[in-house]
């Protein structure tokens, strides 16, 4: 039986629709059908496409969408270049640019909070700052003796045991000492006892008193200068113990001179600081003997212009132009005839020779609501010589965190203000000390105002409070109090520099007029006649009216910073702001996205499999829509997909049959065919 010629052919094809095709829903509801013609070529075109962008199924295929659609140099021609060789460089080179990148822009982020310093140089009308003038010595000696009779007396004898015999000196020290003893009893010495160490002998001392050796416990602390270092076979100090003598402490000295203006000055302190501070007011010096003459820009001036200030350690100290004053004095022009000019009486006879041991009064420049430390920044003035002082004013304004660690009026500062003064590091320091002290000793120091309920240190109330003292501030010193890192500086300060002269004053010449008429003149103070030792000049002007102002502003700004992030990007990867953001939504939103879409569907399939309830499973028999080779789609299979379908089990693929051979063979298509040349017989 014959077949058509193209039946064989398509027998093939008929086949593999039958066995291997999946059925199509023909139902009226079908998506496929619903649709035009044109819209189901889409549909299907658009389900075959490889899905690639932010919904791509893959990390390595989002990489590869956003390399080849990303404006960023580099990163594209990682994908598009041929050869591993091109790839690697690429990918070196993006790299490098990326690391470029987040380096400068680091430097940039924390070179952010810098400041830059412009200074500007004024010439105007300047305000005429405080002036404090103290009398180095702080109380009339002859005032003060009573009280200090028996300290000077057992100073004075340990003077004499220790330089006052140079031979027989061992015979004559006992003589001395047992003559003292008779007619007092040291109570001074025996309070902290003066001590002679021989570098000879170990662990054992001299008493100044008795004159017997003692053996010395506990730490040695030698305060010597850094500087210079005497060598000497004998060094002098004095011992200091707590309340149960159990911990002690020797302070030595390497000039006996120092170690008994130390020993003199604790002793002088307990003493004076049990003493009310109206009667210290009344044996100090007052404003009119202080101050013999005034005159402030060419006007004349005394002691009703001055404010009393009293110190601890200086006595009355007296301040032109202060903050009580209803004005501030200013001056208009610059020169030693438009400043502060006075004369002072030093009145050297009223000194306490153990206290001080210079002539002369200290001043100190500050502002008016500053606290004047006299014993940290005092200038000292010299007798019968003419001190000038040229001043020029430079005015510093500083910012305040994240820039730097300054305060602006100390409030952020966690340390109470004790002194009735503008917030500075000096007042902090000081105020962090002596409230240390009152936690620690249980008293104030006496050189330092006193804080709120705490009174000053005195050996009645408070026994061991020099050893308390001295240990308090040597870890001061060390820095283990911690008032070093809590104390800020301010952000702003005035400060005068000044530049000092000296010439002698009065002149021979001068004198015999000058120190008559100031005696006259000072008749009703003093009654003595002056001599210039007793005398001292001070003036302290303005060199000039130019006033430099420090000030520090923001280096860097918002703005700023987005232009150099802009600048960076551009230069090293060509990038914008923009690219930025698509960085950040691939790297950071669609990469997590994926992660989280496999987690999502590895939970869901492991939550189908616990739920599913256990069956045995039979032996599948593979079907043609099982075979992993075959794209399971609705389109017709092509040729080339036709021939690398495997065969059906069970079956058998038909193959071309051979030719029939008698198809072959030529027939007639007429049983009867006349020649051409045949005449049939019925013609």
């Amino acid at each position: 039986m014959s077949s058509a010629p193209g039946s064989l052919i398509h027998e093939p094809w008929t086949l593999w629709n039958r066995e291997h095709a999946r059925p199509q829903k023909s139902g009226p509801h079908s998506p496929i059908l619903a649709m035009a013609p044109g819209e189901k070529i889409k549909a299907k075109i658009k389900k075959n496409l490889p899905v690639t962008g932010p919904q791509a199924p893959t990390i390595k295929e989002l990489m590869r969408w956003y390399c080849l659609n990303t404006n960023t140099h580099g990163c594209r021609r990682i994908v598009v270049s041929r050869g591993r060789l091109r790839r690697l460089l690429w990918i070196g080179f993006t790299l490098t640019a990326v690391a470029l990148i987040l380096w400068q822009c680091a430097l940039l982020v924390f070179s952010f909070y810098t400041v830059s310093v412009s200074i500007k140089v004024h010439f105007r009308k300047l305000d005429f700052p405080a002036v404090t003038i103290c009398n180095i010595n702080p109380y009339k000696y002859s005032a003060v003796r009573n009280l200090l009779a028996d300290l000077e007396q057992e100073t004075r004898e340990a003077l004499k045991s220790l330089y006052g015999f140079p031979e027989s000196r061992k015979r004559r020290e006992a003589e001395s000492w047992s003559s003292v003893l008779e007619g007092m009893q040291p109570r001074f010495s025996h309070r902290i006892p003066l001590l002679i160490f021989d570098q000879y002998e170990k662990g054992k001392a001299r008493d100044f008193f008795t004159g017997r050796k003692r053996k010395v416990d506990g730490r040695i602390i030698h305060k010597a200068s850094n500087v210079m270092h005497i060598e000497s076979k004998q060094v002098v100090g004095f011992q200091l113990c707590s309340n149960d003598t159990s911990d002690c402490a020797t302070y030595t000295f390497s000039s006996g001179i120092n170690a008994i203006q130390e020993w003199y000055k604790l002793h002088y302190m307990n003493i004076m600081a049990q003493v009310p501070l109206e009667k210290k007011i009344n044996m100090s010096y007052s404003a009119e003997e202080l101050l013999v003459t005034c005159f402030f820009d060419g006007v004349s001036c005394d002691a009703r212009n001055f404010t009393l200030f009293h110190h601890p350690m200086h006595g009355n100290c007296y301040t032109f132009n202060n903050r009580e004053n209803e004005t501030i004095l200013s001056t208009s022009m610059g020169g030693s005839e438009y400043g502060l000019q006075v004369i002072l009486y030093i009145n050297e006879e009223e000194y306490n020779p153990f206290l001080v041991s210079s002539t002369g009064a200290k001043v100190i420049i500050h502002r008016q609501d500053e606290y004047p430390f006299v014993e940290d920044v005092g200038t000292e003035i010299e007798t019968a010589m003419v001190t000038s002082i040229g001043m020029h004013l430079t005015e510093s304004f500083k910012l305040s965190e994240p820039y730097s660690q300054c305060t602006e009026d100390g409030s952020d500062v966690p340390i109470r203000n004790i002194y009735n003064a503008a917030y500075s590091l000096q007042i902090c320091l000081h105020s962090c000390f002596q409230t240390k002290m009152v936690e620690k000793c249980g008293c104030a120091q006496y050189s330092q105002p006193l804080p709120p309920a705490a009174n000053y240190c005195n050996y009645q109330q408070h026994p061991n409070w020099m050893y308390c003292y001295y240990q308090l501030h040597r870890a001061f010193v060390q820095e283990e109090l911690g008032c070093q890192s809590v104390c800020k500086e301010a952000c702003s300060f005035k400060e005068w520099t000044l530049t000092t002269s000296l010439a002698q004053w009065p002149s021979v010449v001068s004198e015999k007029w000058l120190l008559p008429v100031l005696t006259w003149d000072q008749g009703r103070q003093i009654n003595k006649k002056l001599n210039k030792t007793d005398l001292a000049k001070l003036l302290i002007f303005y060199k000039d009216l130019n006033q430099r102002s420090i000030m520090e502003s923001p280096a860097n700004s918002i703005e700023m910073l987005l232009s150099n992030f802009g600048g960076q990007l551009g230069l090293w990867m060509s990038c914008s702001v923009v690219c930025v953001i698509e960085i950040i939504e691939v790297f950071f939103i669609d990469f997590f996205s994926i992660i989280a879409r496999r987690q999502w569907q590895k939970a869901k399939e492991w939550w189908a499999r616990k739920q599913a309830p256990p069956c045995p499973e039979a032996p599948r028999s593979p079907q043609g829509q099982d075979n992993p080779a075959l794209d399971i789609d609705n389109d017709l299979p092509t040729f080339n997909s036709a021939l690398h379908l495997p065969p059906a089990l069970g079956t058998q693929v038909p193959g071309t049959p051979p030719p029939k051979y008698n198809t072959l063979r030529l027939e007639r298509a007429f049983s009867n065919q006349l020649t051409d040349t045949q005449i049939l017989d019925e013609l």
